[in-house]
């Protein structure tokens, strides 16, 4: 319900901001608080703590993504080109929202194993996707039956987050989306049925 709420959504997008611009740790309820334009007690009407500000952060806008991402690849019929619409999408969301791609790519690597642990689990929710595209691919015969979908998925999600995560400490100097031709066809090419 307090999802629903427009300072819910405030105090998330001001997360963001705050996080990205001086980190997780150095990242205080209060300033969260001021650039929300609410007062340090209305985060707690919200939120247990910093730690539940990252995680509903990362819930709320991974939520987003991939409501995006399945629109998208909706609209396509093959796999191949179901693939490319994840991969376009993932580099040109993160591009339109610099703030999001340092606190997704840098500020949500936190070594405690609890915090990782809970944010693991919202990125359930984006690998299934991936999961559905690769065997989409299998079915059709796009791919090659024989590819392991554990070993699939962690090459296209380890591949499209390191390359974002570069884009990042490169301080964003080069056009991300510009990358997703070049990395689909490394997995397309990889993915096929290797000629006899």
């Amino acid at each position: 319900m307090k999802q629903k709420k427009p300072k819910y959504r405030q105090i998330i997008d001001a997360a963001v901001i705050v996080i990205a611009e001086n980190g997780y740790h150095q990242a205080q309820v209060s300033k969260i608080a001021k650039q929300a334009g609410v007062a340090d007690g209305t985060i707690y009407l919200y939120f247990k703590n910093k730690e539940d500000i990252l995680v509903s952060l990362f819930q709320e806008k991974m939520g987003i993504f991939i409501e995006k991402i399945e629109e998208e690849i909706e609209l396509k019929s093959s796999a191949a080109e179901k693939l490319y619409s994840l991969i376009e999408k993932h580099f040109s969301l993160l591009a339109e929202d610099h703030h999001l791609a340092i606190v997704t790519q840098l500020e949500l690597r936190q070594s405690n194993k609890e915090l990782r642990l809970r944010i693991n689990e919202v990125l359930k929710g984006y690998l299934n996707v991936v999961d559905k595209i690769v065997t989409a691919g299998q079915e059709t015969g796009e791919f090659r039956e024989d590819l392991e979908l554990r070993l699939a998925r962690q090459m296209i999600f380890g591949t499209i987050d390191e390359t974002v995560t570069t884009w990042v400490m490169n301080d964003q100097k080069y056009d991300l989306p510009s990358q997703a031709k070049k990395v689909h066809d490394l997995f397309v090419y990889g993915f096929k049925h290797l000629e006899k």
